[in-house]
């Protein structure tokens, strides 16, 4: 069975010691951006390399127009990789400290970006791992040399021009994935500018979890066909802060069933670089 959207601890550690399962640590920390590579020197699943938000799944160096993580360039995230040991023919599993969103998800949206199906998050991450007693080291991974080279599919993701379209066509339907308080406007920690992107909802990605797991795709699908109306999810643009936690929303979307939906990359950040961009606080 092909895993591609998430798995579960158990399942996993059947096939532990399986040479086509690659696993991945993408634990990150905002505030802290060496704390989640600390972590994983300390103790992480056996034979998980690790991934870095900053370094392996953005590019810094773009310009702000790409938001604070910027995707990063196809054939740099090929080499990353071709450093974790995956191929095409791998079932990936990525985790992170726990529900996905920072950023076993990101690292998930990238791989599809590639047209790689296999691949899962850990269901509960490394603190739902650890509750069921199950095996960790600190032991340097070891991988078989493997070749990956794709590139991502540009019609899975938005462009501001789109978006800012959208505002009078009403043709899409705009998901906001951050804690209501922000997309409100009432605070901003991070970005420059507090509010939304005029006509957008909100879908906090906390919504997706129950008991520090998914909750199942039948009442997942309930809440977002509630949200979506009229809309198909294919009508559906995600986004947050930065794009990375738009991609907890993607994962919920598709374990529901619902097919489809993009991701606009710069997200909020990348959208308020632009002085000209409407934007709107309150509900």
């Amino acid at each position: 069975m092909n895993w591609n959207t998430i798995v579960s601890a158990e399942e996993l550690l059947k096939h532990l010691h399986d040479p086509d399962w690659i696993i991945v640590d993408a634990r990150f920390a905002l505030g802290d951006a060496q704390a989640g590579e600390q972590a994983w020197q300390t103790a992480h699943l056996p034979n998980a390399s690790y991934v870095h938000l900053d370094r392996d799944l953005s590019d810094k160096q773009k310009p702000a127009q790409f938001g604070r993580h910027p995707l990063p360039n196809a054939d740099d995230f090929c080499h990353t990789l071709m450093r974790c040991g995956v191929s095409r023919q791998s079932q990936v599993v990525v985790y992170d400290a726990s529900d996905g969103a920072m950023a076993a998800s990101r690292f998930w949206y990238l791989l599809r970006l590639l047209g790689h199906e296999k691949v899962a998050v850990l269901d509960g991450g490394f603190a739902g791992w650890l509750e069921l007693g199950l095996p960790v080291n600190s032991d340097a991974p070891t991988h078989l040399p493997s070749l990956y080279h794709a590139d991502f599919d540009r019609a899975k993701m938005v462009v501001a021009d789109v978006v800012e379209n959208n505002l009078a066509s009403n043709q899409f339907l705009l998901l906001d994935a951050r804690a209501p308080e922000r997309y409100r406007g009432e605070i901003e920690p991070i970005d420059k500018v507090a509010g939304h992107i005029p006509g957008a909802l909100n879908r906090p990605y906390g919504l997706n979890m129950e008991n520090g797991r998914f909750r199942s795709p039948d009442s997942l699908k309930q809440d977002f066909l509630e949200m979506l109306g009229e809309h198909s999810a294919s009508e559906t643009i995600l986004y947050c802060g930065s794009g990375v936690t738009a991609c907890h929303n993607l994962l919920a979307m598709e374990i529901a069933g619902l097919s489809g939906a993009k991701i606009f990359p710069p997200s909020w950040s990348g959208w308020i670089n632009n002085v000209d961009h409407p934007v709107a606080t309150g509900k």
